[in-house]
Parts: structure tokens; sequence; C-alpha cells
């Protein structure tokens, strides 16, 4: 029991080693990497060289399976360009196991020092997130070396002998037994230097840790495939297909590993070394003979998941991307344009509001109302999804910008709430009653409308652009539509004191309006405070003259 939970000791601290490495370079060069990722579409061979140097990099091919998957979502990247991407990116994957398979656990404490060193540091979020890698690959060294000297033991006892007996003559047992392992882990290369380390103490036979490598391969395919089991089916294409093509590559190869062991022998006796080749060779394997035929895959796993006959729906999120995540800026950005579309939803529900009051139509209220049921629900998945990123490390720059996107967009959900549950029933009270605005009352209410939408489209704009210049002007509004509200609420009780029956039946109606547009208003202009804050323009909330 000791020696077991050493060695689960061992394997918990090389996958979270893994995974420094991945979030490390996922945080420093996340929007880089995507944008490679989008421009690799002019052919196959360019698709696959850029799957293998962004896999190289990452070491996880889930991570590049979870991008290409959501670039197929949104018809940024055709299944074909993505299928080569993938088989270029399992064998990228490889390198670092190439790496490992030398004994080069004598520079983890520098690896260690040096990037603890760093981090502790630096206060700039690149510097700091390579020295997250530099962290990450010397626990990997480290944990190898734990559980390198916590498998000594097994080599000279019975018990693991007993327990994987079985499956040396039944490889189809390991192949799912090492498939388990790495969908457990959501980390082939885990699996894998595992069993090179097993194998390399004789813990383990040759053949069934070939079975076991096998069998992790297509482990780490089954991954992105689960995390998008209920995406659309145009995000799933890619994942499925590099998984049939892995898969396919198994069942080809496996019935074949006896005759392949004197053949790697011949490029090296070392046990590690052996099967850091075998599945090295295996994925490129895979590579030169799918890469030719990635647009029959792709027609065949398009015809397996054809495109959804029914309707987009309007209250699904469309940009929050949970393969962004690891990437603070890029899931910044993400949360920003779903926080962008809800501020056209409520610009297009503040639009037609005055439109109700002016035409009287019913059957545009329930639109409305439909609209506002869209923004509280994007809402929600925006301030979860803000809540998930904030619970990584970000730099005060990235923390600010998640308190100012879930500021903007809470405001918009007030804003929405103020359209349907105060104006629209001011307009549904105004049909019921068959109450009038006087022609001056209706155009004043028109003026102050136009003049809040107006703000609005220009808030979308400095919450997208964090301009100071725009941001002091729609702050100015703030006390425009104030004094504008007072103008008209003043005119509107001299044409009651003049004694207009239309003002006198509608009075407290077109109160109410002015009021709510006020209060509109005010949630519009909030976007300005922090950028008007961090440019030393406010002062004791009010604006310091120019």
């Amino acid at each position: 029991m000791h020696l077991l939970i050493e060695i689960a000791g061992g394997v918990a601290l090389l996958l979270w080693g893994v995974r420094m490495v991945r979030t490390g370079i996922t945080r420093a060069f996340g929007s880089a990497i995507r944008r490679g990722i989008a421009a690799a579409t002019r052919n196959r061979l360019t698709s696959f060289l850029t799957g293998f140097t962004v896999t190289g990099f990452l070491q996880s091919s889930t991570a590049t399976a979870l991008i290409v998957g959501s670039f197929g979502g949104r018809k940024m990247i055709a299944v074909p360009a993505g299928l080569a991407i993938m088989l270029g990116a399992d064998v990228g994957s490889t390198v670092v196991v190439q790496v490992l398979a030398f004994d080069v656990s004598w520079i983890s404490p520098l690896f260690l020092f040096v990037g603890v060193t760093a981090f502790l540091t630096s206060d700039d979020s690149r510097r700091r997130a390579m020295a997250r890698v530099l962290i990450g690959l010397g626990l990997m060294l480290l944990a190898i070396k734990m559980v390198m000297l916590a498998s000594v033991p097994l080599r000279e006892g019975p018990t693991l002998s007993v327990l994987l007996a079985p499956m040396v003559d039944e490889p189809i047992l390991a192949i799912l037994l090492g498939a388990g392992l790495a969908w457990l882990a959501h980390s082939s290369l885990t699996v894998i230097v595992l069993v090179m380390t097993l194998v390399s103490l004789h813990v383990v036979e040759v053949q069934l840790a070939m079975a076991l490598v096998l069998g992790a391969n297509i482990g780490s395919s089954i991954t992105p495939v689960a995390m998008n089991w209920r995406a659309d089916p145009s995000a799933r294409r890619i994942p499925v297909g590099n998984l049939m093509m892995r898969t396919a590559g198994v069942a080809l190869v496996f019935w074949m590993v006896p005759w392949i062991v004197p053949y790697l022998r011949d490029i090296s006796d070392d046990p590690a070394r052996l099967i850091a080749n075998f599945h090295t060779g295996f994925n490129l394997a895979v590579a030169l003979l799918f890469l030719p035929f990635v647009g029959l895959v792709a027609a065949l796993v398009t015809r397996m998941l054809p495109d959804s006959p029914a309707a987009e729906d309007e209250k699904a999120p469309r940009h929050l991307e949970e393969s962004a995540l690891d990437s603070p800026g890029v899931a910044l950005s993400s949360a920003a344009r779903e926080t962008l579309r809800i501020g056209d939803t409520v610009e297009s529900m503040l639009e037609r509001t005055m439109e109700v009051f002016k035409s009287g139509r019913s059957d545009l209220i329930k639109e409305i109302e439909r609209d506002d049921d869209v923004v509280d629900v994007l809402h929600e998945a925006v301030k979860l999804y803000l809540t998930r990123l904030s619970r990584q490390e970000l730099d005060p720059k990235e923390s600010r910008r998640v308190v100012e996107i879930l500021t903007f967009n809470t405001n918009l959900e007030h804003i929405g709430d103020i359209i349907d549950k105060n104006l629209l029933e001011l307009a549904a009270k105004k049909i019921k009653d068959g109450a009038r605005f006087s022609d001056a009352g209706m155009t004043e209410l028109q003026a102050m409308h136009g003049e809040v939408v107006a703000n609005l489209k220009l808030a979308l704009s400095v919450f997208m652009s964090g301009d100071a210049l725009l941001a002091r002007r729609l702050m100015e509004q703030k006390v425009h539509i104030r004094e504008l509200e007072q103008k008209f609420a003043e005119a509107h009780y001299a044409r009651m004191r003049d004694g207009t029956p239309e003002s006198l039946g509608s009075s407290s109606l077109h109160l109410d309006v002015l009021r709510d547009l006020k209060r509109i208003n005010s949630h519009i202009t909030s976007v300005a405070y922090p950028i008007l804050e961090s440019t030393g323009q406010i002062a004791e909330s009010r604006l310091i003259d120019a």
C-alpha cells in the first residue's frame, strides 16, 4: 500500500507538471497559437506542420483538439484541414516523450529554482507564464524520478506481475486499460511516461507496454469527443474524425507488435527509448496513412454528424469557448464578445420599445419579452464563465477586465429588466386604458429615447475600445439626460396647467417613461467610470474640467 501511494503521488505530480506546462504556454502564447491554427488552411501539409508545431509546445493534443473543434463549430476551419492539423498534433505530442526517454532528471532542480525565482520576482504576465512552464518541466522530471524509485521494489515482488499477467496474452484488454487511464488522466503523456518508467525497470514486458501505449493514444482522442458531446455536430466532427483515424491505426498495428519489436531493438536497446520510438512511429504511421485521405474521412464524419436541422438556439452562448479558459486573454475576449451580443440584443429591445408606445402593438411586447429571456440566460452564462476563469491566477490587468465585463454585463441585464418590467408594463397599461400622449409629449419622449439609444451604442464602443475620450463624452451625456428629463417634465407640467387633455390623461405614464429612460441611461454610462478613474479624470464621482 505504501508503494502504491508513493507511485500514485508521483503520477499526480507528473499530471500536475504536464498541466502547468500546458497552461503556461497557453497563457503566454494562447492568442498567437489560435491565430496560427485559424490561418493553417492553405493545404494539408501546412495544416499538418501547424498542428505538429503547436502541440510540440503545448504537449497536449487534447488542448489542440478542443481549439480546432471550436473553430470547426464556428465554420472557421474546414473539416479536412482540421483533421490534418490533428494528425500533426498527434505527432507533435510525442516530442516531449522522446526528450523524457533520456535520463535528464538531473536538470529538475535547476528548472524548479529558475522557474520559482522568475515567478516570484516578476510581475509581467508572460514571464510568469514561462516560469510556470519551467516549474512544470521540473515537476515532471521530479515525478518521474519519484515513480522510478517507488517502483524498484515492484521489480522484485510478484504482485504486479500477477496482476498484469493476464494482459500479456490479451492485448485488447491492455489497450482498453491504457485507453481508460489516458481518458481518466486527460493526458496520454502521463500514461506513456508511466509505462516507460515501468518498462525501464523491467516491471512491465515490452509487448504489454506497447499495447498500453496504443490504448493511451485512443484514450487521449476520446477526451475531446466526450468534452464536446453536447456541442453542435460541426464542433464534434474533427475530434470524432481524429478518434476514428487513431482507432483504425491501432486496429492495424496491434497484431503486428511481435514483429515490430526486433526492428525497434535495432534502433535502441534501451526499453524506455524503445517505447518512445514506438509511440512516435505509431503516430507518424497514422499520419502518413491518413493524410492523403483526410477528405474522405471528412466526408464520412460529416455524413455521420450532419448539420442539425433545428433552428439556432438564441439562448445558447456563441463565443464562450471552454478551450479558451486556459488562456485568460482569449477567454476575456470571448466573454467580451458575448457581452457585446447581449448589448446588441438590449439595444434592439430599447429601439422597439418606443414603437410599442407609438403603435400600441401587443405582439411586439411579446417579442421584446422573449428577447429579455435571452438576455437573462446569456448574462448568467457570461457570469459563470468569468467565475470559472477567475479561479485561475490572473494578473492585475486581467482581474480588472473581469470586473469590467461582469459590471457591464450586469448593467445590461438591469436595462433589460427595466425595459421588460417597467417600460413594457407602462406600454401595456397605455394600450389597455386607451391613453394618448400629446403630440408635443410624444415628440419629447422620442427625442429622449433617441438620445438614450445613441448613448447605448456609444457605451458598446467604449466597452470594446476602452477609449478615454469616448468615455468622457459618454459621462457628459449623463448630465445632459438628467437635464433633459427635468426640462421635459417641466414642459409636461406646463401642458397640464394649460389643460391639454392628452397630458392630463397620461400624466403618470409620461413621467414614468421619462424616469425609466433616465435610469437606463445611468446604467449605460457606468461603463465609463473605470476608464476615467484609471486615467485620473474622475474626482469624487465628478468629471474634472478639461
